[in-house]
């Protein structure tokens, strides 16, 4: 099942898809010493400093998040998943750092000009449609202060048009497997996923489809949310390859 367009089945979707399944399996696909890696990055690219303010949309279990208050930014972790936020708040607490974790949608909060930077990481733009994903963006450039800064990851459309698809992945902890067979629609532009989980004799079924976008819409996009300049990079901040597996984009207000 693609996004639909109706806000109560696309979130619906996508609270069913980031559920206590996905928790399940997250050590292994983020493992720690990749966080640890990611967290770096962003605090660099973001050029974060000690006492700075940062909103991550889409925040999830709180990976990046918390590792980022622990190198001493003040966060706030927005997210629709309350099974993710819970598990966010337990590791803020087990780490001893303070983070703002609030459940909502991040095509509309209400927070003007309060942030030094904001974050989407790990494919977490593109979940709705081009009008809604837009209004993401509007949303977040409202939410920084002058000279604030907007850090999107996610996978690079170019090498999605290269590689074969269908493309299966599969993840197994114990008796436990998880399937997520993507295929790529190159006349929508979206990367949609089914994703089949086995475990505990239950099989459960979730859908995902999520827009890409290439360089040039995301600079159209961000300057008509505001921005004045737009760069890209590749995977963690490195210099973008058109046959890498990300695009990471970062805007200035």
């Amino acid at each position: 099942m693609n996004i639909e367009s109706d806000d109560k089945l696309s979130l619906s979707g996508l609270e069913s898809h980031f559920s206590e399944d996905y928790l399940h399996f997250a050590g292994l696909v983020n493992p720690s010493e990749k966080s640890d890696r990611e967290a770096g990055a962003i605090w660099e690219l973001l050029s974060l400093k000690q006492g700075g303010s940062v909103l991550e949309l889409g925040c999830g279990y709180g990976r990046i998040t918390n590792r980022l208050a622990e190198k001493g930014a003040r966060v706030v972790g927005l997210d629709l998943s309350p099974i993710l936020l819970k598990k966010a708040k337990q590791d803020a607490a087990k780490r001893q750092v303070e983070v703002e974790y609030i459940l909502g949608d991040m095509r509309s909060f209400s927070w003007r000009d309060r942030f030094d930077a904001a974050f989407l990481w790990y494919t977490t733009f593109g979940y709705f449609d081009d009008a809604d994903n837009e209004r993401v963006l509007h949303a977040a450039a409202s939410s920084l202060k002058k000279g604030g800064r907007l850090l999107i990851d996610q996978v690079n459309r170019l090498a999605l048009l290269r590689d074969k698809s269908p493309a299966c992945d599969v993840v197994q902890r114990n008796n436990d497997l998880r399937i997520d067979i993507m295929t790529n629609d190159a006349l929508t532009e979206r990367l949609n996923s089914e994703r089949i989980v086995v475990r505990n004799g239950c099989v459960r079924r979730t859908r995902l489809s999520i827009r890409t976008y290439g360089f040039p819409e995301y600079v159209r996009m961000l300057r008509s949310a505001g921005f004045a300049t737009v760069e890209a990079f590749g995977r963690e901040g490195g210099i973008f390859a058109s046959d890498g597996p990300r695009l990471v984009v970062l805007a200035h207000k």
